[in-house]
């Protein structure tokens, strides 16, 4: 069986945009694999928001960020995950380790960028970049690091807000010459800079599509299709379910706050709450009952 980065590979090139759900925990990695993709981005900023609490400024470590991406690599099947190593914990000797500790802990492909650290999330204003030269290096160090010839290096590159899209274009090339396998550029401002990268790079890209803000210009909603047509490999949503399950708590806290506190009602809306029967479903009940089963004698 081909190795997950080398199926992870294949799907990239395909003529069909690989659409990348972001994903953060046990739930939304469950539930992208039930939905039938084949693919899923580990949200850097969903895990950091989740599990620390904190706006995706530098503030989750390397060792938060690995755990986390080795136990979503432990109870999802043959979803193919693609994590986020921020920058890289350091310089190219630092990228090395980073490299082997999330080949080993078995996702895809690993991707990370050329901010300064604390990095910021791509769509946050006051983001600035390392020299690319010194990104070259990181890649050069990541390609090397790897056991599995196919496990993939995407390198991207946050530099079109802070130095527009042609020094993006420039960095993009820079690190495919260094060995990336795939590239993404994030935070591409306008239909007519998507084009412009994706015919400009020469290894497949990754574009993402956040929230469509509107207090000041971002990458503008597009449909994988749209995007396909473009030349765009891959698209991740990496927001998507993080601030779905938000509002879906702030409209359980309303009601519950309101009806159950407020004036001592029963609340069980089916309109907010999956059944306790759904929930064992989805994380695995009928895996660990088989195992007991086969073990147990019954």
């Amino acid at each position: 069986m081909d190795s997950r980065g080398r199926q992870f590979k294949a799907l990239m090139h395909a003529p069909e945009i690989l659409v990348q759900p972001g994903v953060y925990d046990g739930y939304s990695a469950r539930l992208v694999e039930r939905s039938g993709f084949r693919c899923a981005s580990i949200s850097g900023a969903g895990v950091s928001e989740s599990r620390m609490g904190w706006v995706d400024r530098g503030v989750m470590t390397f060792e938060e960020n690995l755990a986390n991406a080795r136990r979503l690599a432990d109870c999802t099947g043959n979803l193919l995950l693609r994590a986020d190593a921020d920058t890289g914990y350091g310089n190219a000797m630092n990228v090395h380790f980073v490299v082997r500790a999330f080949e080993k802990a078995g996702v895809a492909a690993l991707m990370f960028e050329d901010q300064v650290w604390p990095k910021r999330c791509g769509h946050m204003a006051g983001k600035a970049c390392i020299p690319a030269e010194e990104m070259v290096q990181k890649v050069k160090a990541a390609v090397d690091a790897r056991r599995d010839p196919d496990f993939c290096i995407v390198s991207r590159t946050d530099a079109a807000g802070p130095h527009g899209v042609d020094e993006a274009i420039r960095r993009l090339n820079l690190y495919a010459e260094a060995g990336a396998d795939i590239l993404y550029a994030d935070a591409l401002l306008s239909k007519a800079d998507i084009a412009k990268v994706a015919r400009g790079v020469p290894r497949p890209l990754i574009v993402n599509m956040g929230l469509g803000l509107r207090s000041r210009p971002t990458t503008p909603l597009m449909s994988p299709r749209e995007l396909q047509d473009l030349g765009v490999g891959g698209v991740s949503y990496p927001r998507l379910l993080s601030t779905a399950a938000l509002k879906g708590m702030m409209n359980a806290m309303a009601v519950f706050k309101e009806n159950v506190v407020g004036r001592n009602e029963v609340v069980d809306r089916h309109d907010l709450l999956v059944s306790f029967d759904e929930l064992n479903d989805l994380m695995g009940m009928a895996e660990l009952d088989a195992i007991e089963r086969r073990f147990s004698g019954g």
